[in-house]
């Protein structure tokens, strides 16, 4: 099969039933298989846990979406980022953004540092720092863009560095994709994905992934999912599937809409600051346009005014759906402070309180921009 992205994308995990010729393979919900004799299964299925054929396909799927040779899907973006934690052993030292999502910083802070693995937060932009952040650490964990103030890391730098020190890197991709961005060709060990998120692309599916060529640590991986037990379930895998069939195109259109966003909120008196890595002035452009086939489609931003006016704009939107999580077909406002990142207020990591990120959908543009014009009046945030 050819290697470019938008033809994977529709036909990886989806080939036609060979029995009915149906071009949508079946979902196989079936919890246990029948064995011929003791120990004797058929291409391996025994227990739903264990494997599934649906689930293998979405495996498959996500491995030849990434240029991986192992795919491992578990129930959630944060069961993936547990079975990745396991890696790690008692005393040892995990690295990770000064701007990664809550959840991840959360479990690692909240629940790892309990069984003794300590968890440092560093801006991995800086090369000086991550290196002296990696002296004797195990493992570093990198977001690019962050979430939400969309830095952008190099991938290729930080992976040297961290190969150098003899640890591994770990590189959270859900707001790059792999249509955006893959990690593994530049260096990492692993790459992760919530594929609640653009993967499976409707708001409708809870599901995480993970990628590798490293044979054993895809083996370690595997062990832990089935020990652990925090996989997807057929249906889920299938949503996902469905999804990636569509990635490519709506990456493109969101990447466009946010595109116009951006801009738009830009040039717009009572925004203090925008944040979006596509912007012709932004410092790490030139990173931006050699790591990342287009510069993203989530959208952050600060008023000029005080929180009390951010929250109630976020109130006022129409088209933007008042909710957490991103990456879906329609557009989607939080405060992120209050609601994605509220488990690391008051930590290095928080967040200011006042800014606002879009995920932008694939709506018409002039439509959001429409929306986003009367949430400023509606908060009292009049253009000069």
């Amino acid at each position: 099969m050819t290697d470019r992205f938008e033809t994977l994308a529709v036909h990886v995990g989806a080939d036609p039933d060979p029995a009915t010729g149906a071009v949508v393979p079946a979902i196989q919900m079936s919890a246990t298989f029948k064995q011929d004799g003791v120990g004797q299964t058929r291409d391996g299925f025994e227990y739903g846990r264990t494997d599934n054929p649906t689930r293998r396909a979405l495996e498959s799927a996500i491995a030849a979406l990434e240029g991986a040779t192992h795919g491992i899907a578990y129930a959630s973006g944060l069961a993936a980022t547990q079975n990745v934690l396991y890696l790690l052993e008692p005393g040892d030292r995990l690295v990770v953004s000064d701007d990664v999502y809550g959840g991840t910083w959360r479990l690692a802070d909240k629940v790892w540092r309990r069984y003794g693995i300590q968890t440092d937060a560093v801006d991995l932009r800086d090369l000086d720092a991550v290196a002296a952040a990696l002296a004797g650490a195990r493992m570093i964990w990198i977001e690019t863009p962050t979430n939400p103030l969309l830095k952008v890391i190099d991938i290729s730098a930080v992976a040297r560095v961290a190969a150098t020190s003899g640890a591994l890197t770990v590189v959270d991709s859900t707001f790059a994709t792999p249509y955006l961005t893959r990690p593994l060709e530049l260096g990492a060990d692993l790459v992760l994905h919530s594929a609640t998120k653009y993967l499976g692309g409707h708001s409708d599916v809870i599901g995480g992934l993970i990628a590798t060529r490293n044979e054993e640590l895809a083996a370690t991986l595997r062990f832990h999912q089935n020990a652990a037990g925090a996989v997807p379930s057929p249906f889920d895998c299938w949503l996902v599937l469905r999804g990636l069939r569509t990635l490519a195109i709506r990456m493109e259109r969101g990447c466009t809409n946010a595109a116009v966003v951006a801009n738009w909120l830009e040039r717009r008196s009572g925004v203090a600051r925008v944040h979006w890595p596509g912007f012709s002035d932004h410092p790490q452009r030139d990173l931006v346009k050699r790591q990342m086939r287009l510069p993203g489609a989530i959208v952050s931003f600060e008023l000029a005014a005080d929180e009390a006016a951010a929250r109630r704009f976020v109130a006022a939107t129409r088209l933007f759906t008042l909710a957490e999580s991103l990456g879906a077909v329609e557009s989607l406002i939080e405060l992120p402070a209050a609601m994605t990142h509220l488990s690391v207020a008051e930590s290095a990591l928080s967040v200011p309180p006042g800014l606002i990120r879009l995920s932008v959908g694939i709506e018409a543009a002039d439509d959001l921009i429409s929306d986003l014009e009367q949430a400023f009046a509606a908060a009292g945030v009049a253009e000069a």
